[in-house]
């Protein structure tokens, strides 16, 4: 379970620190590469402990020398052992160069790579480690084509050879890992953009650092968990719904009537104290069939929706918003609104037109492609780096901004970054979006700030999309709305 990992994420360059800062307080590289190697074979054998045969491809840094030390310890334990240089042993220094000669004078098998290798038992892919910057390059592009296509189990040391620490992004090839082992600090791309895909089973492994001497180094991102997340303070006996605000939810054109619905139902079980949804009035009758408790105004024009904006005290807007006039009328209202909002949908694809102009103070939840129109680049370039993209959308815009997929990230215009790294597969559905714009909106109803309001709405939606996901394939958006629920009352209790 990831919430059995550090909370604290940090980049290439912090973890390179920490690890100096080991070395300079007393403990030899030559002794962490030693823990680092052990750690790895724990886990090799506790996921693989009869598999008995194991071939190491090995580069030429710090990363081949834990992979030198694993085999090393595998040869003692009697099984069959080869190590595969992709890099020249030659070549190797200090530290890794000293773990190479260990592993021949136990008797390893040293063979140089060649395309047409033989692999066999369980891969260890020790062949390029955090500091890989560029495209992987050959040889070492052909070695991990090979390990993919093998078709065998893979154990990766520290990070897949091929995937950014940084990014999460695949620098041409990446290796799929089954386990992966990484050590010291837990890196923020291992947790998203193709991270996820690529790391299998994660398993830290701190190498006995004094935890001080951790704590001491400011982290790149934090990693939300129970323990971190903001909270709802408990109810009152006296609370009454104007105690916990008015949403305006505004959406549901022509066709897309659903995604409103979504949204102000979603707003509701999020424990907003009064929903009002403002829709096309052919939707009225349809919400007021399936959710009774929302008030529903059919509105046609920006004068039917002043009054209502008047009374809220957050709008959510854009889900089934549209594009055309209707759609663009009202969200040049709301965007006169001085209260918190939550913009997501069309109202960020409007926004991206340079329609309207975003309000201060707002939370925006775009997916990918809708960041990509809103920092006028493709998809593929937020997802190569989506801790960069968040972190623009956030300053450029002045806002808070959930970035969503794999390993959701939330960051503000301060600089505050957090990653959400729960979730399933099941939830590529459609909807989702509506459900979480929605919730945000309760939670800053119910007086969380934008950058609090999106951290705990990615990690309840997240973790309702786990519970719910259990049932496979077919996850409807709707299915989450009453386990968003059920997690928000173990979260934060209504009643101490």
């Amino acid at each position: 379970m990831t919430d059995l990992l550090p909370t604290a994420l940090y980049t290439a360059a912090q973890v390179r620190e920490l690890d100096a800062r080991l070395i300079a307080a007393g403990t030899p590289g030559f002794e962490l590469m030693q823990r680092a190697a052990h750690a790895c074979w724990r886990a090799l054998r506790r996921q693989w402990p009869e598999a008995g045969v194991v071939t190491v491809l090995a580069g030429r840094g710090n990363n081949a020398g834990d992979g030198y030390l694993l085999a090393a310890l595998a040869q003692r334990a009697g099984w069959r052992v080869r190590v595969l240089a992709v890099g020249d042993p030659q070549a190797l220094q200090g530290d890794a160069a000293t773990a190479c000669a260990e592993a021949r004078a136990c008797g390893v098998a040293i063979e140089p790579w060649q395309a047409d290798a033989e692999l066999e038992g369980v891969l260890v892919d020790a062949l390029l480690g955090t500091g890989l910057a560029g495209a992987v390059r050959e040889p070492y592009a052909t070695a991990i084509e090979a390990i993919n296509a093998s078709g065998l189990p893979v154990l990766a040391v520290d990070i897949p050879s091929g995937l950014s620490a940084d990014s999460g992004s695949r620098l041409g090839q990446a290796v799929r890992a089954e386990v992966t082992v990484t050590f010291i600090g837990l890196k923020l791309g291992l947790l998203t953009g193709d991270g996820p895909d690529q790391i299998g089973r994660l398993v830290f492994d701190d190498l006995q650092a004094d935890p001080a001497l951790l704590a001491a180094a400011a982290a790149e991102v934090l990693r939300l968990a129970p323990g971190n997340l903001p909270k709802l303070a408990p109810r009152r006996p006296t609370a009454h719904k104007g105690s916990f605000g008015q949403v305006l939810v505004i959406g549901g054109d022509l066709g897309t009537g659903g995604a409103a619905l979504l949204a102000s139902e979603a707003a509701l079980r999020g424990g907003a104290g009064m929903v009002t949804l403002a829709t096309r009035p052919e939707h009225v009758v349809a919400s007021l069939t399936r959710r009774p408790e929302i008030m529903c105004s059919g509105v046609e024009s920006t004068y039917a929706l002043t009054a209502l904006a008047e009374r809220a005290d957050v709008l959510v807007v854009g889900p089934g918003l549209g594009q055309g006039p209707w759609g663009r009328s009202l969200l040049s209202l709301a965007a006169q609104a001085e209260v918190p909002q939550v913009w997501d949908a069309d109202a960020l694809n409007l926004l991206a037109h340079a329609a309207v102009e975003l309000p201060r103070g707002c939370l925006i939840t775009p997916h990918p492609g809708e960041a990509a129109r809103l920092l006028g680049c493709s998809s593929a370039e937020v997802q190569a780096d989506r801790p960069a993209a968040v972190r623009e959308l956030a300053r450029r815009f002045r806002c808070s901004a959930l970035l969503k997929g794999a390993g959701t990230l939330v960051a503000d215009a301060d600089g505050r970054l957090a990653l959400c790294d729960r979730g399933h597969p099941a939830m590529a559905s459609a909807g989702l979006g509506d459900v979480l714009a929605g919730l945000a909106g309760a939670l800053l109803a119910q007086g969380l700030e934008p950058f609090a309001a999106g951290c705990l709405a990615a990690w309840l939606h997240a973790a309702a999309g786990e519970r719910c996901g259990e049932g496979g394939r077919g996850l409807a958006a709707g299915d989450l709305i009453a386990e968003i629920r059920r997690q928000l009352e173990e979260h934060s209790p209504c009643r101490t």
